[in-house]
């Protein structure tokens, strides 16, 4: 056991200044990610800064239409939430594909976003790895990488973001609401994460003591036709191999008016399919249509000997998503 230091905040402002004046300092929510890196040694925290008591475990009705959603809300609670399974049912069915029971009554909306890879080569201090150890090599590269990136990948690295609910709330043109030393702002959910490029020990674009303090739900996808959709080696407990978020809007003459998806299990980050939106906005719903869509996004795939599966699997399994929301669309238009 490494010791370190442990203080409980009491406010958001407590934790950011608690964070600038303990160098080496992490933030702790839920823990269900941290706590196992720390036993693993990947993570070696000089400081933990308790942020689970914040109040910032709630979902609230904006003035537009949208959602808030407090950033220490568990994942279990934002899943069964009534409002989320009702306007935003691709975010619940997300959250219900990730981890346990167990672990989603513990995990945390913020800490979702932030959890690391699960590459194995990470986990492995004997190994190298250049997100964890930058300049060490990629250990991936020539040894077992099914489950990593054919998307946005580097030399420096090929490891893939784990999260269910990045990849929905990427689709839905989500905000994430960030609070530091140099104030508040707000960034896309789809420019959270960040390519692995030279610099794979940067996971996302915060700066240094930034916390998220929580997630805004756009109005503009409330109640729109949206599913996720998620491909894995066995029925549950298993990250994705692939997975799909989707919103799709037809109109009644059958042309696409809404299109946005994203794709998990592909990259480094939630990878929103903007090629294949560009082709889907305006052309007619259908089968042809949704596979020109993948064609042209997964052209720049690419995949390494031993992952070369994941381009078809993403092509199917989106062009399925799509198919099944084009199918059960209806011709009413949501009430603003």
């Amino acid at each position: 056991m490494k010791p370190f230091a442990y203080l409980r905040a009491r406010s958001v402002s407590e934790a950011v200044e608690g964070f600038a004046s303990a160098p080496g300092a992490r933030y702790l929510g839920g823990g269900t990610n941290l706590v196992d890196l720390m036993k693993l040694g990947v993570e070696t925290p000089a400081t933990l800064i308790d942020v689970s008591g914040l109040p910032l475990g709630r979902v609230e009705e904006e003035a537009d239409g949208g959602l808030r959603v407090g950033a220490a809300v568990r994942n279990s609670d934002l899943a069964a939430h009534p409002a989320v399974r009702t306007r935003y049912p691709a975010l619940s069915l997300a959250l219900l594909a990730g981890a346990s029971g167990q672990l989603r009554n513990a995990a945390t909306t913020g800490g979702n976003l932030l959890q690391r890879t699960r590459c194995a080569y990470f986990l492995d201090t004997s190994q190298p790895c250049n997100k964890r150890a930058p300049g060490s090599g990629c250990a991936a590269l020539a040894g077992h990488h099914r489950e990593h990136a054919v998307l946005g990948a580097s030399p420096q690295c090929v490891a893939t973001h784990p999260s269910d609910l990045a990849v929905a709330l990427s689709a839905l043109g989500a905000e994430v609401h960030l609070t530091g030393p140099q104030g508040s702002r707000t960034v896309p959910a789809a420019d959270l994460h960040r390519l692995p490029g030279d610099h794979p020990e940067s996971d996302t674009c915060l700066l240094p003591g930034e916390l998220v303090t929580a997630v805004g739900l756009p109005a503009a996808c409330a109640g729109l036709p949206q599913t996720y959709r998620k491909a894995r080696d066995r029925a549950s407990y298993a990250f994705a191999l692939v997975s799909v978020a989707a919103v799709l809007r037809v109109r009644p003459d059958g042309v696409v008016r809404t299109a946005r998806l994203a794709l998990g299990g592909v990259a480094h980050r939630p990878w929103r399919a903007r090629t294949a939106e560009d082709v889907l906005c305006g052309a007619v719903a259908g089968q042809d249509t949704f596979e020109r869509a993948l064609d042209a996004e997964l052209e720049r795939a690419e995949p390494l000997p031993g992952n070369a599966f994941k381009v078809p699997l993403a092509r199917r399994l989106a062009v399925a998503t799509l198919s099944e929301l084009a199918a059960a669309r209806t011709t009413r238009e949501p009430t603003p």
